[in-house]
């Protein structure tokens, strides 16, 4: 580390600033007193600083305690923009790297840098001494530093492979010189790099992309909506897939057909799964990497965001002991996380309950689970077959896709387990002609039907810059701004809105005589998933934008 920096990472004084940050930190919920306890150990044993020893053993992320910084110093964090193109400092790459800083912009005489440690504060001394500008500091967690100067560095790096700024990827290339050129540590460093700030960022999937002449368009999606980051170089895109399909076990010689695979990484310290989907296009391979970080899902209910009264409306419908309950709702609407959370709500030791998923997402202690393998021929129906032998009490169907599946899982409704299905319909009500559609006689619908749940995920506003406008009707709504936090979006996290098909007396004989959709939401939705999503605004945690977003309401 940078002999600059105040504070020695070997030092184990602590900063009284530091400590008034454990203590917001502990204040705000966000670290247990037990955590911290662990953390002073550690950092006691092995001479690292506090803050260093938390980010280390992943008991507090970047952005939880940039937050607490921002609070006690009193400085501004960055908003994520590129430093601009223009700059010129006379600093070293050599000097940035030593001090983990990174000039941003420079404005009448005000030098603007991002820094990685926000106690050094003889950085700022050297920084002036060195470039004769005031300096202003923006705080920069770790991953954000290394993204920003990483296509730089890299590009500085690999001047000794000068052959892959002409490697497109393309033709008869040898296979083996694909895997060194992805083998190199610049590459190397560029693709965790990668990888790493997409989980600081809290994406849910990384897009990578090629474009025409060897380019790349590196994409995060974060809270459903995709946002552009700084690309790999150009001439690298080959090499940074290559690099990836080598992580994910895939044949990097390969580049005419799709491909799928698995990894798992560790960042600050906890493992995170990510699944690899890669994909021939009209300029190069392109790559879908989803992250499965098993630590930013909260699988509570509450925690997703539902209301109350949605919550006691599903708890009513798998509280029976056999049945058919459905969640439906298009891809990434958080349908599967609503199962899982539903499963640990009746996880005991006197139930035995397995899951039949295309694929596991996250491992649920105290639950079976059962990957579906299509390439062999292990399809839902077949382990939904399978399982019903295992003497089961609660069944999960990752997806009822086809008539066989159905069949399958009505059946076992039927015979005494209680059977929580995903199904793909835009309302809790349309679950219903879906199934018929597939197969399903309506009086065994009616027998077996527990209830279904349709769900949306919407956008939060981010609470440090949302801003209250007055509407024509005369009440007041919260509208997005954009800032630091929230990388300018104006939003930060997510929360599940939901209507609930519940199943009542009336519904049952609708049922059986075969109602349309529209007639059984009437009897049987008490708040549309609509009417949800208005209260939520009204409330103003989220936005008139952001629901007509996310289910097109007017």
């Amino acid at each position: 580390m940078s002999s600059v920096n105040a504070v020695s990472p070997r030092s184990t004084a602590v900063d009284p600033r530091l400590t008034e940050v454990t203590a917001r930190l502990v204040e705000a919920g966000t670290l247990s007193q037990a955590d911290l306890l662990r953390a002073e150990r550690a950092a006691q044993s092995s001479g690292t600083r506090l803050d260093r020893a938390l980010r280390q053993l992943g008991l507090v992320s970047d952005d939880a305690l940039l937050t607490a910084f921002e609070a006690v110093l009193g400085l501004p964090r960055h908003d994520g923009q590129p430093p601009d193109e223009e700059l010129q400092t006379g600093l070293s790459p050599a000097f940035l790297e030593h001090a983990r800083c990174l000039p941003l912009r420079l404005v009448d005489d005000v030098l603007t840098v991002g820094v990685e440690d926000p106690l050094d504060d003889f950085l700022v001394a050297a920084l002036s001494a060195r470039t004769g500008y005031k300096i202003e500091r923006r705080l920069m967690a770790p991953g954000a530093f290394d993204r920003l100067k990483g296509a730089l560095g890299v590009a500085a790096q690999v001047s000794s492979l000068a052959e892959l700024a002409d490697f497109d990827g393309g033709g008869d290339e040898d296979a083996s010189r694909l895997k060194d050129l992805a083998s190199d540590a610049p590459i190397i460093r560029l693709v965790n790099t990668m990888i790493e700030a997409a989980i600081e960022e809290r994406a849910s999937d990384i897009h990578l992309t090629a474009t025409a002449g060897r380019g790349s368009r590196l994409r995060f999606r974060v809270d459903g909506v995709l946002r552009d980051m700084e690309p790999p170089s150009a001439g690298l895109h080959a090499a940074v897939i290559s690099r990836i399909k080598i992580m994910a076990g895939l044949d990097i010689a390969e580049r005419r057909l799709p491909q799928d695979g698995r990894m798992r990484v560790t960042s600050r310290g906890r493992p995170v799964d990510i699944r690899v989907a890669t994909m021939p296009h009209a300029h190069g391979e392109g790559a879908v990497l989803r992250v499965l970080d098993r630590s930013a899902v909260k699988l509570s209910l509450a925690d997703l965001g539902f209301d109350d009264t949605l919550v006691s409306s599903l708890d009513r419908a798998i509280a029976w002991p056999h049945g058919l309950f459905l969640v439906t709702g298009p891809t990434g609407s958080g349908k599967t996380t609503t199962l899982y959370s539903a499963l640990l709500r009746l996880a005991s030791p006197e139930r035995n309950i397995v899951t039949v998923e295309d694929p596991v997402e996250f491992d649920l202690p105290g639950v079976n689970q059962v990957q579906v393998a299509r390439k062999i021929g292990l399809d839902f129906a077949g382990v939904l077959r399978a399982v019903l032998r295992q003497d089961p009490d609660v069944i999960m169907v990752g997806e009822i896709r086809d008539r066989e599946t159905a069949s399958v899982a009505m059946q076992a409704a039927l015979t005494g387990h209680l059977v929580l299905a995903t199904v793909h319909t835009n309302t809790a009500a349309g679950a219903v002609p879906r199934l018929i559609d597939m197969g399903i006689e309506p009086y065994l619908l009616a027998s077996t039907l527990r209830g279904a749940l349709s769900q949306r995920l919407v956008r939060k506003l981010c609470v440090h810059c949302r801003k209250a406008v007055a509407t024509v009707q005369g009440s007041f709504e919260c509208e997005a701004v954009g800032c630091a936090s929230c990388h300018g979006t104006g939003y930060k996290g997510r929360a599940a809105i939901g209507e609930t098909l519940e199943v009542g007396a009336e519904l049952l004989e609708l049922l059986s005589n075969g109602a349309s959709e529209g007639t059984l939401a009437k009897a049987g939705v008490r708040r549309s998933l609509a009417e949800d999503g208005w209260a939520r605004v009204a409330s103003g945690e989220t936005s008139r934008d952001e629901l007509r977003r996310v289910i097109g309401a007017g």
